[in-house]
């Protein structure tokens, strides 16, 4: 580091830590207002809160690594608030807007996602430690799983503010419009996707992705193309995004495409010879 920049670091003191734990901040306040408005029966906003979230979820990760500001106190604090606006808020989502219907059954399948979004993080965190969480996903990312349930909810308002005119999203509105199409669904992807969050399936990373054989213009030309068509209908194309994404793991693992992965490691004894799990 040269000497203007480090400076530049000297004078900006903690502040520059500061920053993306702020937007991490960000993300726990959507989640927490996502709850609050689940409880309220403002269901499009609950579910808006989450996606959000999810954008501050990315920001406070881009923002740690071009200011060179990452720290072990970010990296925790980043998974309890993930914990709260990608588990807790989505659990909740789905109990007031389908599951309180099914009873016990209803609040265990809620309470599943929740635990299984939590393991998630913290094999992702002793991953990370151990330098085994640079590659591709182990187990459905908890922000995509919080998703498909936010973008669903999502679909399922916006249906209800308007009337469609095309045959398919005739259709779409009215299978949407069913409770007991909501509440199946909410049963059966709830305990679908926590199964696909502690599973050990690979999912694929953005910083694995590689294009290769297209020219930028084309590249630039064909990513209009896409956001002009996904705004079109955004609820519907959002959902269909984080579904398609969370079931490409199990797709690509039954094809023989990607392997399981071992993560029996994250389970070790620590140089100190504590138990990580501890």
């Amino acid at each position: 580091m040269n000497t203007a920049a480090q400076t530049t670091r000297r004078r900006l003191g903690g502040a520059i830590y500061i920053l993306p734990n702020l937007i991490t901040t960000g993300n726990l306040f959507f989640g927490f207002f996502s709850i609050v408005k689940s409880l309220q029966g403002d269901f499009a906003w609950a579910s808006m809160a989450i996606l959000l979230a999810a954008i501050f979820d990315v920001l406070d990760g881009r923002v740690a690594r071009m200011t060179n500001s990452s720290s072990e106190f970010g990296v925790q604090y980043d998974s309890l608030c993930d914990l709260m606006s990608f588990g807790l808020a989505p659990a909740i989502l789905m109990y007031c807007a389908g599951l309180r219907e099914a009873g016990r059954l209803g609040w265990i399948i809620c309470f599943m996602f929740l635990a299984a979004g939590a393991l998630r993080l913290a094999r992702f965190n002793v991953q990370s430690s151990i330098g085994k969480a640079s590659g591709d996903f182990t187990g459905l990312p908890i922000p995509m799983a919080a998703g498909v349930v936010a973008c669903f909810v999502a679909l399922w308002s916006d249906f209800e503010k308007q009337t469609n005119e095309y045959p398919v999203l005739v259709w779409i509105e009215t299978v949407l419009k069913n409770a007991d199409f909501r509440l199946w669904f909410f049963a059966i992807t709830g305990f679908l996707l926590a199964v696909a969050m502690v599973t050990n399936i690979s999912y694929r990373s953005h910083k694995t992705l590689k294009i290769t054989g297209i020219k930028p213009f084309r590249l630039l030309a064909l990513g209009v193309a896409i956001v002009a068509l996904v705004a079109t209908q955004p609820q519907l194309f959002g959902f269909l995004i984080f579904f398609g994404y969370a079931i490409s793991g199990p797709i690509e693992w039954l094809f023989g495409w990607t392997k399981l992965v071992d993560d029996d490691d994250i389970f070790e004894a620590d140089t100190t010879g504590n138990s990580i799990d501890s």
